[in-house]
């Protein structure tokens, strides 16, 4: 759920070396300068003055007051809320359009509460729903965003504490929608599906900013370590124009720890079987009334050589990560802001094991990148409907990488602005969000002899109505208008509906257009490891699709136990798209589905999910879950055939059961993930076969798999944690992910087309978290 308004995202392109800039940072932060920090994320924060509430949440057992971990604290009528910690304790915003709080926890009464003094500490105690003698609402299980009309699921803390959640790629273990799987069977980049597309189609924003886009396409999602996420909004579907036209199948909105975080320090280590070893630190310290600083920081290496095939290639790339961020916020009555740097380093070596000496086939990525941003709000007290917030953000992306003897660079610098004023018009519901925004991108790649560059300078303007009927209806409507300096003015409209058919019975529907330029190469690096000749005969056009979306949610009980229902239908069609075309052996084609009058072949995503999740007993969860794609394209219109085929490596089906049980206090917690991944299409390259015509092309399938995941963990009131886990416990593992593995430099050495499933087999992992107690 998107806890704040937009602002303004200006990517600052700084154009000298990136060892200046790494300079520079250190300097930097050795320093201490204060500078001015990001908007806050709440609605809050462009909409008044913004003041921290503090309390407690609890029950009262044998005349002995416990807490309550995890329960849920709201802002009534908005998205804006937060969870208690370990020992029931919470703080908030206060929030411009409400004083009344509504704090609730699966299994007791809510309450509702009117905050007069917004500087007292709370002290709230909620009692088991047995006790009532009346019909009581409260939340259902599951974690879809019951207010926001955009169909949006939130993973809070308490769901990622689930499982080791190294990274952001990782933090999908126990979620239906999204699911993550290696790219290949060397590069050990890890690819999201959702809706039946690849995560290039997922607008990925890090705190409303765009973040894992352009040449972070590949490696982006494990450059975001999954302690620093406080929460991740995952919306289905066309997204809020406020954010940009690039959203095609859904919108990501990753939330991280903040300066003034109320855990003043949180510690994390990790080991795993396979020999990988990581740490994290997060600090936060209040510098006085209005200045807090925060400091993330990530160190993370894999050195041990995997190789469970034999087929003389790891399993793994051996790696080496460093990650840091380190951030300022300043608040005041009428002014709000976040400011911060950004810096990784990150050095993967793949391929053959070491023993094959100068002669081995290897893979290696050198990826160094620094990140500058900035939110401001000018916040109106006496008008706390009005806001006006700017984020700039400037990005410095270099990348180096080698396929055996072929070698890839890569540069990356972005500047990107948003501009957003909002307010009412005459009342609370009739609300709009209107402002300006400026993208430039400018992209340097050289994969062997083929040299591809441009430069992207796209001004826009956007505007988005919000009529609100309490209690039953919520319609959206937003439209922008942008100028591509390459490829014209380009239209974006969009449109979300939420109505309450009972009070416990919501329906969504929504609508929209979507518009991105494709990288081939920084989006396909998996295809690049093998001997393939890669063809880019024709410029490539903007990729533009239409996403349509419905889905229902239904609060119920199940044999008189709390329940929830979502079903949802989304299709996505493209005018225009970057075919990926890998059927002939030995050969990488890109070209686009359509030419430039829109005659073409077709593509689309059809995506049907039911999820149930229920309580059976007090603190034990059980999720259900199937999801359904049917995903074809158009493939071979430059060679003078078309055929419509199912798309390669999606599966058609799938099934996620996950149970989780925690003991009071969540002093012991247990997790289980079971997956069922269906048939999905691969290549067919089978020995001797020769492509001659995409219509009487032979179809392959991979098979279907199981997958099992678990975790236990044990918390001490001290504030440390332990937790033991395992992945993929079934053992299931594709024996044979790499073709042609004997003669890397022969020409049928491919290993990036057939990788369908895990490569590596049981991995265990243990590790800690601390977090001191206030």
């Amino acid at each position: 759920m998107s806890h704040l308004p937009y602002l303004l995202d200006t990517e600052i392109i700084v154009f000298i070396s990136i060892n200046e800039l790494m300079r520079f940072l250190f300097i930097w932060i050795s320093l201490l300068a204060t500078s001015i920090p990001v908007l806050a994320q709440s609605d809050s924060t462009l909409a008044g003055k913004s003041i921290i509430i503090r309390g407690t949440v609890g029950e009262t057992v044998n005349s002995k007051r416990l807490p309550l971990v995890g329960a849920t604290v709201l802002w009534s009528g908005t998205s804006t809320g937060t969870v208690t910690d370990s020992v029931g304790r919470f703080q908030l915003a206060t929030n411009s359009s409400t004083n009344r709080l509504i704090i609730s926890y699966i299994g007791y009464r809510s309450d509702t509460l009117t905050v007069s003094n917004s500087a007292e500490d709370l002290v709230i105690t909620l009692r088991a729903e047995r006790t009532l003698q009346e019909v009581t609402v409260s939340g259902a299980p599951g974690q879809i965003d019951r207010i926001n009309p955009i169909q949006t699921e939130f993973i809070n803390q308490r769901t990622l504490a689930k499982a080791a959640c190294c990274n952001l790629s990782e933090s999908f273990e126990t979620n239906a929608s999204v699911s993550v799987s290696y790219s290949d069977a060397v590069t050990g980049a890890k690819q999201i599906q959702f809706l039946g597309l690849g995560g290039q189609y997922v607008q990925t924003n890090v705190e409303n900013i765009p973040t894992v886009r352009g040449l972070a396409t590949t490696f982006g999602l494990n450059y975001i370590p999954g302690t620093w996420i406080t929460s991740i909004d995952v919306g289905k579907g066309a997204g809020s124009v406020v954010n940009g036209y690039e959203s095609m199948s859904g919108q990501m909105n990753v939330e991280l720890q903040k300066p003034d975080d109320v855990n003043k320090l949180f510690l994390n280590g990790y080991v795993n079987s396979f020999g990988r070893i990581e740490g994290n630190a997060n600090w936060s310290k209040t510098l006085n009334k209005k200045w807090s600083m925060g400091v993330l920081g990530h160190a993370s290496t894999l050195r041990r050589e995997i190789d469970q095939n034999d087929d003389g290639f790891r399993d793994l790339p051996l790696y080496t990560q460093v990650n840091a961020i380190n951030r300022y916020k300043y608040s005041s009555e009428r002014f709000m802001a976040q400011f911060g740097v950004k810096a990784l380093y990150e050095d993967r070596d793949g391929g053959q094991l070491s023993r094959f000496g100068t002669s081995r086939y290897s893979f290696g990525n050198t990826t160094k990148r620094l990140e500058f941003f900035s939110k401001t709000a000018k916040l109106y007290p006496d008008t706390p409907y009005k806001g006006l917030g700017l984020i700039l953000n400037g990005v410095h992306h270099e990348q180096t990488a080698n396929f055996g003897y072929r070698p890839y660079s890569g540069q990356q610098r972005t500047f990107y602005a948003n501009l957003i004023y909002q307010s009412i018009l005459g009342n609370t519901n009739h609300a709009y969000k209107a402002g300006i925004s400026y993208l430039l991108d400018d992209y340097r790649e050289q994969l062997g002899f083929i040299q591809t560059k441009r430069t992207e300078s796209v001004p826009g303007v956007f505007a988005e109505y919000t009529y609100t009927y309490p209690e039953k209806l919520t319609l959206v409507l937003g439209g922008r208008f942008d100028y591509h300096n390459l490829f014209g003015a380009q239209w974006t409209p969009r449109a979300h509906l939420k109505y309450n058919i009972s009070q416990n019975v919501a329906l969504r529907a929504s609508a929209g257009r979507g518009f991105r330029v494709p990288n081939p190469f920084a989006e396909n690096f998996g295809y690049l490891v093998s001997s393939r000749a890669v063809f880019l005969n024709e410029a490539l056009r903007p990729e533009v699709s239409w996403n349509y979306g419905l889905s229902l949610t239904n609060d119920f009980q199940l044999i008189g136990k709390k329940a929830s229902l979502v079903l949802d239908y989304h299709r996505t069609d493209f005018q225009n798209q970057l075919i990926v075309d890998i059927e002939h052996p030995g050969e990488l084609y890109f070209y686009n589905l359509t030419n430039e009058r829109g005659v073409g072949g077709r593509s689309f995503a059809n995506s049907f999910q039911a999820e149930l999740n229920v309580q059976p007993a007090k603190r034990f969860e059980v999720k259900a879950a199937y999801r359904l794609f049917d995903v074809q394209q158009s493939m071979g219109g430059p060679f003078g055939e078309e055929r419509l085929l199912p798309k390669m490596m999606v599966s058609r089906d799938r099934v996620l059961l996950n149970a989780g049980y925690a003991l009071p206090f969540d002093k012991w917690k247990f997790d289980a993930t079971l997956q069922w991944n269906g048939p999905r299409r691969i290549p067919y390259l089978r020995e001797g076969y020769v492509h001659s015509s995409y219509q009487n092309m032979p179809i392959d399938f991979s098979p279907g798999f199981y997958n099992l995941n678990a975790q236990v963990s044990r918390a001490f009131r001290s504030g440390w944690e332990v937790y033991l886990g395992g992945e993929n416990l079934t053992g299931f593992r594709q024996l044979n992910p790499i073709i042609g593995a004997d003669d890397p430099f022969g020409p049928r050495f491919d290993a990036g087309s057939r990788v369908w499933g895990p490569i590596t087999g049981q991995m265990v992992y243990a590790g800690f978290r601390f977090k001191p107690q206030i």
